[in-house]
């Protein structure tokens, strides 16, 4: 039931925002991601897409599809050690940025979104609703291309605690439709 409120929600949020539309693109990134206040799980790449849809000069919504692969940690329990397999995280949602995010320039832009996140490793499944914030830094290379780097906060609720993770990345982005 959860799963699909949460589809219907952002369909309507995605619809809404692009019958609206001044402005479509499309982008990918790369980066770092590394789990905060956790001892058992270590950092890892991460890579994603993103497309942005502008609904008004200083509104954009971003959905997004994200995949990392957190590192190995090793403990030592009773005098043995041994290896705790790292997360492999998969995420999809959708942000709010505020701020231009386009053009020509330089551009600074908070953004906050909702999403479903999904981390697994042998033993492990967590399917759960996350929330994501941070701070974005853009400058338009070319009429149409922008580069970007991020950085950012993922909030994952399980129950009665979270997993956090602090994420740093950098991209491109393409404008169909300025």
């Amino acid at each position: 039931m959860k799963k699909s409120v949460m589809a219907a929600a952002l369909g309507v949020l995605l619809a809404a925002g692009a019958a609206n539309a001044t402005g479509i693109g499309a982008g990918v990134y790369a980066g770092y991601s590394f789990p905060v206040l956790q001892e058992d799980a270590g950092s890892g790449s991460m890579y994603g897409f993103r497309a942005p849809i502008s609904v008004a000069p200083t509104i954009t919504i971003e959905p997004f599809y994200a995949s990392s692969a957190l590192g190995d940690v090793e403990e030592v329990l009773g005098g043995i050690s041994y290896t705790r397999e790292g997360f492999d995280q998969t995420a999809y949602g959708a942000s709010l940025l505020f701020g231009n995010t386009s053009g020509p320039g330089f551009h600074v832009y908070p953004f906050a979104g909702i999403g479903k996140y999904k981390l697994e490793r042998t033993g492990t499944d967590i399917d759960e609703v996350g929330y994501n914030f941070g701070l974005g830094f853009g400058f338009g290379v070319a009429p149409k291309i922008s580069l970007h780097v991020r950085g950012e906060v993922e909030m994952i609720k399980i129950e009665d605690s979270s997993r956090k993770f602090g994420n740093v990345t950098g991209g491109v982005s393409y404008s169909f439709m300025p």
